[in-house]
């Protein structure tokens, strides 16, 4: 028999071992799974729209709306700081739709004054005609997945849509958007560093206020993976893309904040940070994770994933597929996981904020961070040294658990 939400509740606020002074910034994650097209790269829970029109709007965002009230016992009191709305394709869904989801959160949820709300889209023509109406239905940022201006690469990455509608669509977000993303790829299949080199040229000639660029991964249960694409860069001609892509950015003015992010200043994202920063999120929708801290545990949720399933157990009451308390010894590595990807790094106390534990829990692999040069203290802060940055990964795989 499925948990009830009270019973759910209960399970989450018992005496544990952890003791969180404060909760920490909530943000909601809101997953909109469709899109026209599945990427032979992407792992997201993706479904690709096959039957012709737009996905079952109504139906889903009823059970969204669902899925939200019957999570609200668990943010009761908290403000949220930033909404992301993101997929699958988002911008599949008509204006009016987002306009009600948007309505939908309002009417449910206290969000903090200017809250930054973002929706994914992408290039294509169809898409492109809603950006104004986007922003009339109350999304306040958008990001955009060009991941290339070059015809011959969006081919290779199985993209539906071409340079020019990039273009295009890039020009329509400035119009109308004080502020949007441009997520762009790097060591594609066959790239050289030039080329990478001008492909960066025509971003920053945008003069985006955000830009991700991501390297591409070969990840797993993906087109991909079944048949790896030729020709991908090796990790030197990858770290030589990667030094091209620090310092063109630098030169356009935007800074470099966290490992894949740039932004020109006050124009950092709000939903991100409070990622990296260990905060707090909902998440809803099909396949959608969730982050939620209580005062004596941190919960982590998972929604059904396949959208049918999804919309059944969300209108049903059940939208939680299953859940677990994140373990008292996981917790530095999670932590650290995140906060580390921030070039200015963190607060020491920010640590024993969002854990519930004393610094006393990370003090030997600190030591020993701190003996290899890869981290700094300063003033109450931790960040990465340059060396700490470039070699995270073995940073970050200190703080796991034995």
């Amino acid at each position: 028999m499925a948990e009830s939400t009270s019973e759910r509740l209960a399970r989450y606020m018992r005496p544990g071992t952890l003791m969180l002074a404060a909760l920490p910034p909530l943000a909601l994650y809101v997953h909109l799974p469709w899109c026209l097209k599945k990427c032979p790269y992407c792992d997201f829970n993706s479904h690709e729209w096959r039957d012709g029109g737009t996905p079952p709007e109504a139906r889903y965002l009823d059970a969204l709306r669902a899925d939200l009230e019957a999570a609200l016992p668990f943010v009761w009191g908290r403000r949220v700081v930033s909404v992301f709305i993101g997929g699958g394709t988002p911008s599949l869904f008509s204006p009016d739709a987002i306009a009600t989801l948007i309505g939908d959160i309002r009417a449910r949820l206290p969000l903090e004054p200017g809250a930054e709300i973002t929706l994914e889209a992408n290039p294509g023509t169809f898409e492109r005609d809603r950006f104004r109406a986007f922003r009339e239905a109350g999304v306040t940022r958008l990001s955009i997945g060009v991941q290339s201006f070059d015809d011959a690469r969006l081919r290779a990455l199985g993209r539906v849509h071409d340079a020019a509608q990039a273009r295009a669509a890039v020009e329509e977000a400035a119009r109308h958007f004080e502020t949007f993303n441009l997520d762009l790829m790097y060591a594609l299949p066959g790239q050289t560093v030039a080329e990478l080199g001008r492909e960066l040229d025509e971003a920053l000639a945008f003069a985006p206020p955000h830009l991700s660029v991501y390297h591409l991964t070969i990840e797993p249960n993906t087109l991909f993976a079944k048949r790896p694409p030729a020709g991908l860069p090796d990790d030197d001609q990858a770290s030589d893309m990667l030094d091209c892509i620090t310092e063109r950015t630098a030169r356009a003015g935007l800074e470099r904040y966290e490992v894949s992010a740039f932004a020109k200043a006050g124009q950092r994202c709000v939903h991100n940070l409070n990622y990296w920063q260990f905060g707090d999120y909902l998440g809803l929708g099909a396949g959608a994770h969730g982050k939620l801290s209580f005062p004596h545990r941190v919960v982590r949720q998972v929604r059904w994933r396949e959208p049918a399933s999804y919309m059944d157990n969300a209108l049903a009451g059940t939208a939680i597929s299953n859940d677990e308390e994140v373990a008292r010894r996981a917790l530095p590595f999670e932590f650290m996981l995140n906060a580390l990807r921030l070039r200015e790094g963190f607060e020491l106390s920010r640590f024993v904020e969002r854990t519930g534990l004393p610094l006393s829990a990370i003090a030997a692999p600190l030591a020993e961070a701190q003996t290899r040069g890869l981290i700094e203290p300063a003033n109450g802060w931790l960040k990465p040294t340059p060396r700490g940055f470039d070699f995270l990964s073995d940073l970050q795989s200190l703080f796991l658990a034995d």
